[in-house]
């Protein structure tokens, strides 16, 4: 069973940067799509970036310029680094996993495909 744990998050002003991580153990290597989710109150959860099965990446439209996905394989680490940080980025942040593949990484980004999630980073932008 693969374990994930988030961290990072923090409080900062806007135009402020963080960067957050997620650390997989277990058997992370057995699982496909890694991704971040973040989940602003009162609103769905939704997906930010993901590394899709084939090890491709996506970030969604509206934090493409100011965020980028990156990961440590060695480590089995997930990164989030956000820029430009903007109060409507405040929000808890997950990563989740899924045990079977996806043929296209734009599905890593679905809350229902996602199997494992961790607990949440908390991310707070000021104004």
């Amino acid at each position: 069973q693969v374990h994930l744990e988030e961290s990072g998050g923090g409080s900062v002003q806007a135009g402020g940067s963080l960067r957050l991580s997620c650390a997989a153990s277990g058997s992370p290597k057995s699982h496909y799509c890694i991704s971040w989710f973040r989940q602003i109150a009162g609103e769905e959860r939704e997906g930010v970036a993901a590394f899709g099965s084939d090890g491709r990446s996506s970030v969604v439209d509206s934090v493409k310029d100011r965020f980028t996905i990156s990961k440590d394989d060695e480590k089995n680490i997930l990164y989030l680094q956000m820029n430009s940080l903007k109060p409507e980025d405040t929000a808890m942040y997950y990563c989740a996993t899924r045990r079977a593949p996806l043929y296209y990484v734009s599905d890593c980004l679905q809350t229902l495909y996602m199997d494992v999630w961790g607990q949440g980073t908390l991310v707070t932008v000021s104004s």
